[in-house]
């Protein structure tokens, strides 16, 4: 009997572990961000409809901010040469390996008529900057956009 109970406070005390790097990654990601740069991993022109919402030129420069108490959030296309102005999301951080720290989220405008999510893998977040980067796939070949944030 004693040893199911250590068993049990064991998985107990691993358990928490993952919420405990979850609410650091969240207190870290909460507040205002600007989006500096977008970099694609291939060079060339391209037309890309960022989020099925704007292109890379004018998503560059918007401002971000991300409320993790409630998984919401709203980012500022500030481009007067673009549809400027306010759009709303939700976002879900999820640690995807315990061990390397990696973590991902998943972003959704609320304005989806479609109910379409975008999976982004968050590989940097401290204090002052993050990067997140999608990985798509066209025509068979890896496309990956980087997005450069710093938090304001």
């Amino acid at each position: 009997m004693k040893k199911i109970l250590v068993l049990l406070c064991i998985a107990t005390l691993f358990s928490c572990g993952a919420n405990k790097n979850l609410k650091i990654k969240e207190k870290t990601l909460k507040g205002n961000w600007v989006l500096n740069k977008i970099v694609y991993s291939k060079t060339g022109n391209y037309n890309v409809t960022i989020f099925n919402d704007t292109t890379k030129d004018c998503l560059e420069g918007s401002t971000w901010k991300f409320v993790p108490n409630n998984n919401t959030g709203i980012y500022t296309i500030n481009n007067t040469d673009c549809n400027s102005g306010e759009r709303e999301f939700i976002f879900v951080v999820q640690e995807v390996d315990k061990i390397s720290g990696y973590f991902d989220f998943l972003l959704k405008p609320k304005n989806n008529k479609d109910n379409i999510g975008y999976r982004l893998d968050l590989t940097e977040l401290s204090e002052n900057t993050m990067q997140c980067k999608q990985r798509l796939s066209i025509n068979g070949v890896p496309f990956i956009i980087n997005m450069n944030f710093t938090k304001q």
